[in-house]
């Protein structure tokens, strides 16, 4: 697959997404994990252990296709968006904890998804290549240079020009979501021809992970003593994918936009979900909350 959506398109599409997150980030953000270490450790083994173990069971459950399974299996050991920042900050989670877990969760995805897509591969055995081939480490080292050096210029930008920082935020932002919403695009029309029967297969293994990841990523957290605001934070870091990386993997790495189609069919739903997700939670609170008599 050489089009210039795999040669250009994608790397400058992860390569946009992560300096409008390194935009955002201070050297402080990866220092701040030392005043909550508990919630941190909690948010990250629900992330690294618990998604991959519930969507290899969902998939098996599902009985995907190889391809389609491994293809899942990449999705949830990517790491978190950074739309999972905006959701929190409007159902008000700790939007700081948000973006904590999601630098540091973008370093260890650099170790932990070439271990979990290499585990699905050998498992799964897909018959398209990916099998004999897998997650190669310089293949994986240079993915993500794609995702870290971008974010280190970012970081380093807003060290340097804070205010210009500032000023590019929203922009950055909104051109994120434009070039994510591009690449889910560019990978459902370079799929057409099988997307009918991809969409079947994987719409609804993808809604029932992404509540899956919301749900554990609210309720774990909260049942282990975290406050409310830092659970809300929890749940959209770990429901709220960084598809993106995936779809890259998929279709630049491993040479399939099949494997590439639950990262995209994720990424269009996960936003709607989080978004009733997060209704549900905030409305729940208000309804909990105790009623003060003047």
């Amino acid at each position: 697959m050489n089009s210039p959506l795999v040669s250009v398109g994608l790397p400058l599409a992860l390569a946009v997404i992560m300096f409008g997150l390194g935009l955002s980030l201070t050297v402080a953000d990866f220092t701040r994990i030392a005043k909550t270490p508990r919630i941190v450790a909690i948010a990250l083994i629900c992330q690294v252990l618990l998604l991959p173990a519930i969507a290899f069971g969902l998939v098996l459950l599902f009985g995907l296709s190889p391809i389609l399974a491994v293809g899942m299996m990449l999705l949830a050991a990517s790491p978190g968006g950074t739309t999972a920042n905006l959701y929190s900050h409007l159902f008000r989670g700790d939007v700081a904890l948000n973006v904590s877990l999601t630098a540091v969760n973008s370093v260890i995805a650099v170790i932990t998804v070439p271990v979990v897509t290499n585990f699905a591969i050998g498992y799964f055995e897909p018959d398209d290549g990916a099998g004999s081939l897998g997650l190669q480490l310089g293949k994986v080292v240079q993915v993500f240079a794609i995702v870290l050096v971008p974010v280190a210029i970012g970081m380093l930008v807003r060290h340097l020009w804070p205010a210009f920082a500032d000023r590019m935020d929203r922009p950055v932002r909104i051109g994120s979501a434009l070039v994510l919403l591009l690449v889910i695009v560019g990978t459902v029309v370079a799929e057409r021809d099988t997307l009918g029967s991809s969409l079947a297969d994987v719409g609804a293994i993808a809604v029932a992970f992404c509540l899956c990841s919301l749900t554990i990523g609210y309720f774990v957290p909260r049942l282990l003593g975290a406050a409310e605001r830092q659970s809300i934070a929890c749940s959209m870091e770990i429901g709220i994918h960084n598809s993106t990386i995936a779809i890259t993997i998929a279709i630049s790495v491993l040479d399939s936009t099949e494997m590439a189609i639950p990262a995209a069919v994720y990424g269009v739903l996960m936003f709607p979900l989080a978004a009733i997700f997060g209704w549900l939670i905030t409305r729940r609170r208000v309804r909990s909350a105790p009623v003060t008599v003047e």
